[in-house]
């Protein structure tokens, strides 16, 4: 919804997939992490002039069509385009890493290309944005060990972890919110704190997207 606003009101873009757009939040409750967020904006005298705007697409990809156009085609009209647009969150390829998990015989070659193109597919975010003076906030992927969906094991975790260490190295977002860290369970950071799980093993719950929403500066 576009609405007419003081000409210091601007938005911010939360550009992800399915954990974005709110899978097994509640129905009509508007309790997804994007919500947390903007009643956090909107508590505040000083960002009450923020909009929010949640750009998530259940299943979708960074790299390759799926649910939805993947990011890179999707960008322009979805992030560019948007009015009074200032900040971008990107926090989007789980299912990238989990359609390689789910192919049984990967091999060193096919995971170390994934890992790469993830990269280089981040980079080209970050450079579209920097080119449009915006700032951009890249956050960590989640831990989906135990997932029935994806079913990950040792390689594909080692895949998260690569990508998430170049997520919080210096030089490429202008901030990082490590959403990993806060998210894992301290006795097996392979998966989700049981408290923030929806059961899926992948989906926050409720309680684990506020504090998801309550986590971003």
């Amino acid at each position: 919804i576009h609405v007419l606003a003081t000409p210091k009101a601007f938005s911010v873009v939360a550009l992800g997939d399915s954990i974005t757009d709110g899978h097994a939040s509640t129905t009509n409750g508007n309790d997804r992490w994007t919500d947390a967020l903007a009643r956090r904006l909107q508590s505040a005298p000083k960002t009450r002039n923020v909009g929010v705007l949640n750009q998530g697409i259940g299943g979708n990809h960074l790299l390759t069509d799926g649910l939805g156009p993947n990011v890179l085609a999707r960008f322009d009209r979805d992030v560019l385009a948007q009015a009074g647009v200032r900040y971008v969150i990107v926090f989007e390829a789980i299912n990238d890493l989990g359609g390689l998990a789910r192919v049984r015989n990967a091999t060193d070659e096919q995971h170390a290309a994934l890992v790469h193109r993830i990269v280089g597919a981040y980079e080209q975010v970050i450079a579209r944005t920097h080119a449009e003076h915006l700032k951009i906030i890249g956050a960590t992927i989640l831990p989906d060990g135990g997932s029935d969906y994806y079913h990950p094991r040792a390689a594909d975790e080692a895949d998260r972890q690569k990508v998430n260490q170049w997520i919080r190295a210096a030089g490429h977002f202008d901030a990082v919110v490590d959403l990993d860290k806060i998210m894992a369970d301290p006795q097996d950071p392979t998966r989700m704190r049981p408290a923030y799980d929806s059961g899926d093993h992948l989906h926050p719950s409720p309680v684990g997207y506020k504090v998801i929403g309550e986590s971003f500066p």
